[in-house]
């Protein structure tokens, strides 16, 4: 397991011939020391902080699903579709030491760095998202500008895997915002 703590980017970490405790325990060592850990965690001279609060689970917690899971959607006993981020996803996992190499902006050619006002159905608000997206790896990160405007949340990060997801991303850039919040 600290074999993984030693890979850089571009390399991807060794995940699949772990079992479901050693592979949790591997990301969480990534994951603390590239983002709970790390006191200078910051895109562009702004402050990092974990995603939103979520009702009932640490921030910290909540970021590494985000970071580490994929979301499925269920039904209840009453037929309510609802959304849990239970699917471990290796895709995502294996390219978890990416991020902070990415937010570093350690690579320059290929990636493209932009702002988009985007609709948050619960909050029912227009919110400024940053994408840093790596076209030639096709791998994504997604920051939420704060309202003031000092610090971002770290939303998500993730490897464009999905038929869509090329297309999606696409259409965003299509979309962007002249500067980048």
């Amino acid at each position: 397991m600290p074999f993984n703590l030693l890979k850089k980017y571009p390399e991807l970490l060794e995940l699949n011939h772990l079992n479901s405790y050693e592979r949790i325990r591997s990301l969480k060592g990534i994951f603390d020391r590239d983002i709970l850990e790390n006191l200078d965690f910051s895109f562009r001279n702004h402050p990092i902080r974990p995603t939103k609060n979520i009702d009932g689970i640490s921030t910290m917690e909540a970021l590494f699903k985000h970071l580490t899971h994929e979301t499925e959607e269920l039904k209840n006993k009453r037929g309510r579709v609802y959304k849990s981020r239970n699917i471990f996803e290796t895709d995502r996992s294996c390219r978890l030491h990416w991020i902070k190499y990415h937010i570093d902006e350690n690579k320059a050619d290929g990636i493209e760095i932009f702002s988009l006002k985007e609709r948050d159905q619960k909050q029912r608000r227009d919110v400024t998202h940053t994408y840093i997206y790596n076209k030639p790896k096709k791998y994504v990160i997604v920051l939420e500008v704060q309202r003031s405007k000092m610090d971002y949340f770290l939303l998500s990060a993730y490897y464009l895997n999905k038929p869509w997801g090329e297309k999606d991303i696409k259409r965003k850039i299509e979309n962007k915002l002249p500067d980048i919040y």
